[in-house]
């Protein structure tokens, strides 16, 4: 499969990149700076994710796959004032949800050449259980994330275009490790029955499994990874 995988250096992204790699797939990966052999684009920008699908589909020549996995989680105070918090507000919702709506419009063009494509989408179990009162921005742009799938997959399965989501809770990566040890690792484990974080290799085996093995029946599934510290 030919698959274009939005942040890719770090953490999930990093670990989904190996995942792939390693079973034979071809990867193209994005980041913000563009590193280690990965396109850059900056998704605050709203020309980047067309930029970014044009660079991947010169390099592969087709895209089979979309993993819409870059995103940011940043907190504003609910009594920032209004410039701090509408931006705050913007810059989330526009690299978490809005660049994933255009890359996921961008595919589903390329996808009706093909006949058929994936689309995976990295929400959180945020999007469900709401998060801190830092970060209602966050938990609104993936629960719109949540609703998007769906609608591709309730819109476009008649054409073989499928979509996926997966919802993570902690999992462990530098910001999890930081979050942890600021807001006191003992109480936020204890609220998940596994009692412990999941590892990024955990949530990188899921969005394999989608991208690749999954029936096309489960088109529109949620798929949650947060050790039942969340349930629907």
């Amino acid at each position: 499969m030919n698959i274009l995988l939005t942040g890719a250096s770090r953490g999930i992204g990093a670990a989904t990149l190996d995942h792939l790699l390693s079973s034979g797939h071809r990867v193209v990966g994005h980041s913000t700076a563009g590193k280690d052999g990965l396109i850059a684009a900056d998704f605050t920008d709203p020309a980047a994710p067309r930029a970014l699908w044009d660079a991947a589909l010169a390099e592969l020549g087709s895209i089979d796959v979309l993993v819409n996995n870059a995103g940011v989680f940043e907190a504003i105070a609910d009594d920032a004032d209004d410039e701090a918090w509408h931006t705050a507000w913007n810059r989330t919702l526009t690299i978490n949800l809005q660049a994933s709506a255009d890359l996921s419009r961008l595919a589903l063009a390329h996808f009706r050449t093909l006949g058929g494509g994936r689309i995976v989408n990295v929400a959180s179990r945020a999007a469900y259980r709401g998060d801190s009162p830092e970060h209602w921005h966050y938990a609104a742009s993936k629960a719109g994330m949540i609703a998007m799938t769906k609608s591709i997959a309730r819109g476009y399965a008649r054409e073989n275009i499928l979509a996926f989501t997966v919802c993570p809770g902690f999992t462990m990566t530098g910001m999890a490790e930081q979050y942890l040890g600021s807001r006191g690792g003992d109480k936020l484990l204890a609220d998940i029955p596994l009692g412990r974080v999941a590892q990024a290799s955990e949530i990188a085996e899921t969005i394999r499994w989608l991208a690749i093995d999954a029936p096309p029946s489960a088109t529109g599934a949620v798929i949650d990874v947060n050790g039942a510290s969340y349930v629907r």
